[in-house]
């Protein structure tokens, strides 16, 4: 199925320069037949007129055939020749008509004289009629470069949209031109410069806001070292540790959703993934919540933290959501399935997909940022519910 706006056009002016040519031909052949149908009419006029001039004078009338431009046939080798071949063709008859060696012959031999004629009324080239149909073929070429020459702008627009689509925003595609094609290219360098203006003033914001969050955090830290109580100290520490690793997680979330993220890919093994993410919990006896079963261990190609990010947050959710706050971890196959015991989705995990989705006990981004960090590493996340139990898996 042919979709390509160049190929449509290539199609229209290809059959456009193929019809020009049929009705060149057609035309020629046309004219052709013509010439041949007033020809055979005059040479049957002349043959009748001859004989009848005969009957009457009891000579040839050669005054006349050199008006009608048709000349008597003298030389005897040539005459042995034009006999010859109306005997192989049996044709030579009282009135035949043929063409040989170019040049078209016309034998009258009747019971009152026997003439061999040629006809000097030839078909001629029609030059001007090439000239025209040249002209016009010459032209429609033309025609056809200089709207391809005018799409050439598309391409660079297709190739700046696609490094847009990948996360570039520092593109221009601005157009001096007046056609459609450039005010196209001029929304677009608009949306461009909007979107990357909107970006910058929301990392602007996020990092602001971070940096402040920095302060009370480290203020925090700083008065809970007054603490006597070494229990509650540590818990201090624990609480602003959290709040420290929750900033540098949205760092790289804005990163992740902005796509201004360095992808850093390496082979790591998954069981050391998964312990890097159990870190990042920061839960007191991890052991308490979660339950590691590895069939087989396996090596992947990931970026570190982006990937012990997902996996931190599916046991997060894993732990969150469970009846029993407890998860169970399986590396296996190619895969890592996290199960907990829970209710059942109750949408599609598309939906779940969607940031800021209505959730009891969280902002509703928790998958959101897994799905959007599993697309950039080109992983894929499945969902399945047996027996009271939600199974995530990564595959």
């Amino acid at each position: 199925m042919i979709t390509s706006l160049r190929s449509k056009i290539r199609i229209v002016f290809s059959i456009t320069l193929f019809l020009l040519g049929a009705l060149f031909v057609f035309s020629i052949k046309y004219d052709h037949a013509m010439i041949e149908d007033r020809n055979i009419a005059q040479e049957q006029s002349i043959s009748h007129y001859l004989y009848t001039y005969y009957l009457k004078y009891g000579k040839i009338d050669y005054a006349y055939l050199d008006a009608q431009n048709v000349s008597l046939v003298r030389d005897k080798g040539m005459i042995i020749q034009i006999e010859r071949f109306f005997k192989e063709k049996d044709k030579l008859k009282r009135y035949s008509v043929n063409t040989v060696h170019l040049k078209r012959i016309i034998i009258i031999n009747n019971d009152r004289f026997k003439l061999i004629l040629e006809n000097k009324n030839k078909i001629l080239f029609p030059i001007k009629r090439a000239l025209i149909f040249s002209f016009v073929f010459l032209l429609i070429i033309l025609l056809y470069l200089w709207i391809m020459k005018s799409l050439k702008p598309l391409s660079k627009l297709k190739s700046q949209i696609q490094t847009f689509s990948q996360g570039n925003l520092d593109i221009e595609c601005k157009s001096d031109k007046q056609d459609e094609i450039a005010e196209v290219a001029n929304e677009f360098d608009y949306a461009v410069t909007t979107i990357r203006e909107l970006l910058q003033s929301r990392q602007l914001f996020l990092r602001a806001i971070m940096h402040e969050l920095k302060t009370p955090i480290g203020k925090g830290r700083l008065i809970s070292e007054l603490i006597v109580d070494e229990k509650n100290k540590a818990r201090l520490h624990s609480v602003f540790e959290r709040l420290n690793l929750l900033i540098d997680e949205f760092a790289k979330i804005e990163k992740i959703t902005s796509k201004n993220f360095d992808l850093n890919i390496n082979k790591y093994n998954v069981s050391d993934l998964l312990e890097a993410s159990i870190d990042m919990l920061m839960v007191d006896n991890p052991n308490d919540f979660i339950t590691i079963d590895i069939q087989k261990d396996y090596n992947i190609d990931v970026d570190f933290e982006l990937f012990t990010l997902v996996v931190k947050n599916l046991l997060d959710n894993g732990i969150k959501y469970s009846t029993d706050r407890h998860v169970k971890v399986i590396i296996a196959d190619d895969t890592i399935q996290i199960i907990n015991k829970s209710e059942a989705l109750k949408e599609p995990l598309e939906n779940y997909f969607k940031p800021f989705h209505t959730s009891q006990k969280g902002l509703g981004l928790g998958l959101y940022i897994i799905k959007s960090i599993l697309n950039i590493l080109k992983k894929d996340l499945e969902y399945s519910y047996v027996d009271g139990y939600s199974i995530f898996l990564v595959r």
